[in-house]
Parts: structure tokens; sequence; C-alpha cells
């Protein structure tokens, strides 16, 4: 098992867009294209409020790069992204981080 850790950093004002992007969109996306979200979540207290940090389980790199090839050439994803940013680019911009759990990880 392996976590990708994804953080998308907003242009200031934005956070609310990409959340909305994500309930009508882009979780729909993810299930049709085998994506195991863990969890999504904001920052409380930290240095930015203006982010969306979330997990995703794969079961191998060749899944991640499988589901992640397919949901960006997805048109309902292209459509999707294109129509969320009409008022302005939302995403200014992302990292992730692969992650395996250790040998006395609870989750493994």
């Amino acid at each position: 098992m392996l976590i990708e850790l994804c953080i998308y950093r907003c242009e200031a004002g934005r956070l609310p867009a990409l959340l909305e992007r994500f309930r009508t969109a882009t979780l729909g996306l993810f299930a049709r294209h085998g994506f195991r979200p863990v969890g999504f979540f904001t920052t409380v207290i930290g240095p930015s409020a203006q982010e969306l940090h979330y997990l995703l389980e794969w079961g191998s790199l060749a899944d991640r790069e499988r589901s992640w090839a397919a949901f960006l050439a997805d048109p309902d994803w292209i459509t999707a992204h294109r129509d969320s940013e009409r008022d302005g680019r939302i995403v200014r911009n992302a990292s992730n981080q692969i992650l395996a759990p250790t040998d006395f990880s609870p989750m493994r």
C-alpha cells in the first residue's frame, strides 16, 4: 500500500471554488478512475488557510499512474476544470508525495 499526499495551494480567496469543484466533479471522476480517497483536509491553524490537503491510497505505483493518466485525459475532467476556472485560476501550485507506511504503522 502507498499513500499519496496532495497539497493544492489556492490563489487568494479561491479555496471555496476548489472545494466546490471537488464536491461536484472531482470526486465522481476519482471514483470512475479507481482512486481511493482516504481523507480531505483544510488548514485550521497553520501558515495558510488557502490549501486543500488530501490523501489517496494506492495498491501500487502502476495503479496510480494508470488512474491519474485516465483522469487527466477524461473529457468530463477537462470540461469541469475549464468551467470551474471561468472566474480565474484556482490553484496557484500543487505538490504531492508518495508515502509508504513503516512496519509499525497502524495503517499498512
